[in-house]
């Protein structure tokens, strides 16, 4: 039986990428095209006469994409001074005759958490910010500030698109975020194309071709760059079934979330309990821990499907058919051990965490 890259089963990439030694442009939310907008205050010049400067700043959200349509307020610490502004389409807002002394800055957009900041303005200083990150709201339910669940769900996969291990392998089945909305069925088929079309996907079907061809696996295919072709495709085709099967077929006719739920809080013990046991249970999309039937079925069905094409001498038979799927379960496992201990690391991409309100598994 050929390889299959499993969503999730980065650790087996990372694997090919050693031995073989072979081995987006983000849709923003819909910006509000309102030019900057400023409201002056009383008093651009502090009581002593002091010269008012400027503020300047940047509205983001997570997976760095600019932010065009958030309000920005302004106020002194005194409450002296208020001024409004709504970032533009590059993000960017600005405040001038702004009084020197401390200063505090609030951000509220649409399916985002408010933003806090505080600083203080020297007299006649031009100020740059830091960077505003925005975080997606916590706790949605259908609607989060007239905003339906479906557009907060995929903000939030395109944070997870962005994540790659060593800025190469994919890491899209991963969420950061303990309290991520559900995906509905269209978005978990997207993730899943995504995966199977991303060049590493293609990258590692090639080298394990290769790796088969070299050690002539399945003779059947004979060699050559006729034998080398079927076994890209058996190969290709162990991961797009697996892939669509495990993770957006089954998932969406049983209501079950594909994705594996960082922990990153607690002990090692726990942690490792609670990786090992994702194996084995996911999420519903109602947010209840349940056995995870879309992976263990998944594996079963992708290995049924794979007798069609692989030669006839190769094909597995039904004891090996569930034998495989305890393999990929227990493969599982292990990739998700390395998420919480190392894959994290690896991963410049992965969004923050509240991680004092980790998910837990039931107890059984």
């Amino acid at each position: 039986m050929g390889f299959q890259l499993r969503p999730g089963c980065v650790c087996l990439a990372l694997f090919i990428l050693t031995w073989t030694s072979a081995f987006g442009q983000n849709p923003q939310l819909s910006p509000a095209s309102s030019p900057v907008q400023q409201v002056p205050g009383p008093g651009t010049e502090s009581p002593a006469g002091q010269s008012s400067g400027a503020i300047n700043g940047t509205v983001v959200d997570q997976s760095g994409a600019l932010v065009a349509g958030a309000r920005v307020t302004l106020t002194r610490e005194d409450m002296s001074q208020r001024q409004e502004a709504v970032s533009g389409p590059d993000g960017q807002f600005s405040f001038a005759n702004v009084s020197p002394g401390p200063f505090q800055i609030v951000v509220v957009s649409t399916g985002f958490a408010p933003h806090t900041s505080s600083g203080t303005l020297h007299p006649g200083e031009i100020a740059t910010i830091p960077q505003i990150t925005l975080a997606v709201a916590e706790n949605v339910t259908e609607m989060v500030v007239g905003i339906p669940r479906v557009e907060i769900a995929a903000e939030q996969m395109k944070v997870e698109e962005q994540q790659r291990v060593l800025a190469a392998i994919p890491n899209f089945y991963v969420t950061y975020d303990p309290k991520a909305v559900p995906l509905n069925p269209k978005q978990k088929f997207t993730l899943a194309w995504k995966t199977v079309i991303d060049p590493f996907t293609f990258a590692v079907v090639a080298g394990t071709a290769g790796v088969q061809q070299a050690q002539d696996h399945f003779k059947e295919y004979g060699q050559g760059a006729a034998g080398y072709g079927k076994r890209f495709g058996a190969v290709y085709a162990d991961t797009v079934t697996s892939t669509f099967i495990g993770s957006a077929i089954f998932p969406s006719l049983l209501k079950q979330d594909p994705r594996y739920f960082y922990k990153g809080t607690g002990s090692v013990p726990s942690r490792t309990a609670y990786a090992i046991a994702n194996a084995f249970i996911c999420k519903g999309d109602n947010g209840r821990w349940q056995v995870n039937y879309s992976g263990i079925l998944g594996s079963l069905a992708a290995g049924g499907i794979s007798n069609l094409y692989y030669p006839k001498n190769d094909r597995e038979g039904f004891e090996l058919t569930f034998e495989n799927a305890g393999v990929n379960i227990g493969t599982t496992a292990l990739t998700n051990i390395l998420q919480e201990f190392l894959i994290r690391k690896l991963t410049p991409k992965a969004r923050e965490h509240d991680p004092s309100k980790p998910p837990e598994p039931p107890v059984q």
